[in-house]
């Protein structure tokens, strides 16, 4: 199975988290979106392991499949927004752009997050 990886779950791949690499020893293959990059590299911005982890996260990057945004993204993400407003289940703005990455890809995504299982045809991995 391949899987898009969200940033809590980038996090625990850098801090070795047993359950974390069990999941992720399952897969082939783990995609990266480019929202989660951000979303990382701005965690890094206040980090005693700056240097370290922004290393560690160039080389990861260049053997990851990334994932841009593209205009197909946009209408998987209109669609999403839209289902979860009917719903009255807002989740965070990224994480609206990542499930949309999900659904357009047809990838599970490995999180922490409880708030993806409320967006239809998405299948979350937790550890």
């Amino acid at each position: 199975m391949e899987v898009i990886l969200d940033t809590n779950a980038l996090s625990a791949l850098a801090d070795g988290e047993e359950g974390l690499l069990a999941v992720l020893r399952k897969d082939l293959r783990h995609h990266l979106p480019v929202i989660v990059l951000g979303e990382y590299r701005y965690g890094l911005k206040r980090s005693r392991e700056r240097a370290s982890r922004e290393q560690w996260l160039d080389e990861l990057e260049s053997y990851s499949d990334l994932l841009d945004i593209t205009s197909d993204s946009a209408r998987f993400y209109a669609q999403i927004r839209e289902d979860l407003r009917t719903l009255g289940k807002p989740i965070p703005e990224n994480d609206v752009w990542i499930a949309a990455l999900c659904r357009e890809h047809g990838l599970a995504i490995v999180s922490r997050d409880s708030h993806f299982d409320y967006v239809p045809d998405i299948k979350r991995v937790p550890w």
